[in-house]
């Protein structure tokens, strides 16, 4: 192959890979956001992709301050999914670690923005 035609298919190939990677389907069940969040079987799917969502938005700072405002929304997003779980869940222990998971979830947050606070940083 001459360096003109191995230049040329390289990068047809460099350009075609994103594309392709773009538009394929996901093969394993759940992986499929769109599908995800249509999942009446999922209760919590949209407490995920939210949670998903803006802890992947949360990019401000330095490794702690992003660290730090990711795991806010990652308890906001254990939250929301417990009190899913108070409302429709039947088990009783299950019920009963939602609540706990609630109340420290919130004392967590509570301890991540006083370290914003302290750092000079806007709560989130």
């Amino acid at each position: 192959m001459n360096p003109k035609t191995t230049l040329t298919t390289i990068l047809a190939l460099t350009l075609a890979v994103p594309a392709l990677a773009h538009t394929h389907k996901p093969t394993k069940p759940g992986m499929d956001h769109g599908m995800m969040m249509n999942d009446p079987s999922n209760p919590y799917a949209k407490f995920e992709m939210d949670m998903h969502m803006k802890m992947m938005a949360a990019k401000a700072g330095d490794a702690s301050e992003k660290w730090t405002r990711k795991m806010i929304e990652h308890h906001r997003g254990a939250i929301a999914m417990s009190r899913v779980a108070l409302t429709q869940a039947q088990d009783a222990d299950t019920k009963r670690m939602a609540q706990m998971t609630i109340d420290m979830q919130e004392k967590d947050i509570a301890e991540l923005q006083g370290w914003l606070r302290s750092h000079g940083k806007p709560a989130q």
